[in-house]
């Protein structure tokens, strides 16, 4: 029975793994074409980091989940077990995981700033500030991955392929005190760290959105925050919202799980693909569910924002370039017939002006 319930297992992460690789990656790069090409109703800076998002889970849903987990289910033996593949699919992995958790945190304490502090918002609004964080976060994401390369160690393994006994590299964690160090270290930055800011910078936009609401009529804070920022602002703060709470929810099983596997059953001759243990299966449904979250943005958008569903559905008819097409066309014909016309006009209805009056006024003043 529990082997049946196994294969069930690995059948289903066979099916999943595949099935988010074709709805993701086209759904992402889909997304960052409506956010950044289509009038969405968001803020300069919330287009910046939301277009970042999607290309850094685009790039996770690549190195992660197509060229690891799928290739692990349906290949024997994937290319990343030989050197140097298997030190730079760490590094490439973790570099991606490091950008997208810390662009939803940046971006969730940028929108307490800009809330706060008029200063903090005249500066933190222009979009060029923003492209500048948005590439510092990856870049230092990467940096900081480096370190991921040697965690792993590529050793000869006796394996059966097609009845046949052959001695073939594989990628292997390195179990060393080095490498335990800096998965702990990796696990509270990809995890640990980001949840927790995440959850306290959205209770402290919570609460100094129910403060001003207390303190401020209407009219006041219309005037605090604009009338054409207003709704652009909520607009933005509740896909922020949206974001970060799918964020938690999606990636606080995985912490949990892998501290414990960390802590409890960190032993070298653990064997993790046995599904007969309950800790194995929770963190393996715990990492479905974390990479759920490269891409379910854009379900996130289509649910909460109408402005994104529009032009969505715009995008699909294609009836917003219809539309462009056909303004275009009757204001370049209005302004042929009105240069026309204008021009026609004084040659047939000429008008003659007589200054005989004038000569003379001017006649009896000398």
């Amino acid at each position: 029975m529990e082997a049946a319930s196994a294969s069930v297992f690995v059948t289903v992460q066979k099916i999943y793994y595949p099935l988010l690789c074709i709805v993701g990656i086209p759904a992402n790069l889909f997304t960052f074409y409506m956010i950044c090409f289509r009038k969405c109703g968001m803020s300069n800076t919330a287009v910046v980091y939301l277009s970042c998002l999607a290309i850094v889970d685009t790039f996770y849903l690549v190195w992660v989940i197509l060229l690891d987990l799928t290739l692990t289910f349906w290949i024997l033996h994937p290319f990343w077990h030989y050197y140097p593949w298997c030190g730079i699919l760490g590094f490439l992995q973790y570099g991606s995981l490091y950008s997208s958790s810390w662009i939803v945190v940046v971006f969730t304490i940028e929108r307490y700033l800009v809330l706060r502090s008029t200063a903090s918002k005249q500066t933190l609004s222009q979009s060029w500030v923003t492209k500048m964080i948005c590439t510092a976060i990856v870049l230092l994401s990467h940096l900081v991955s480096v370190p991921m390369s040697w965690i792993n160690i590529v050793t000869p393994v006796n394996l059966t392929v097609d009845g046949e006994n052959m001695t073939l590299p594989q990628c292997r964690y390195r179990n060393h005190a080095y490498s335990t160090v800096i998965v702990w270290i990796a696990t509270f930055l990809s995890g640990g760290i980001p949840i927790v800011l995440v959850i306290i910078f959205n209770y402290l936009i919570g609460y100094h959105l129910c403060r001003a609401s207390n303190l401020f009529t209407k009219e006041e804070r219309r005037f605090m925050y604009g009338r054409n920022t207003r709704g652009t602002l909520k607009r933005t703060i509740l896909l922020l919202g949206t974001v970060s709470v799918a964020f938690v929810i999606l990636s606080l099983p995985r912490f949990v799980t892998y501290c414990i596997l960390r802590t409890r059953y960190n032993d070298e001759n653990f064997n993790r693909d046995d599904y007969s243990v309950p800790i194995n299966v929770a963190g393996d449904l715990a990492n479905m569910l974390q990479n759920l979250n490269s891409t379910t943005n854009f379900l996130l958008y289509c649910m909460v924002s109408r402005r994104f569903r529009q032009e969505l559905v715009q995008a699909m008819t294609c009836k917003a370039k219809a539309l462009e097409l056909s303004t275009l066309l009757n204001h370049t014909t209005m302004k042929v017939f009105s240069v026309v016309n204008h021009r026609a006009s004084p040659s047939s209805n000429p008008v003659n002006v007589v200054l005989t009056g004038v000569k003379q006024t001017e006649s009896k003043r000398t």
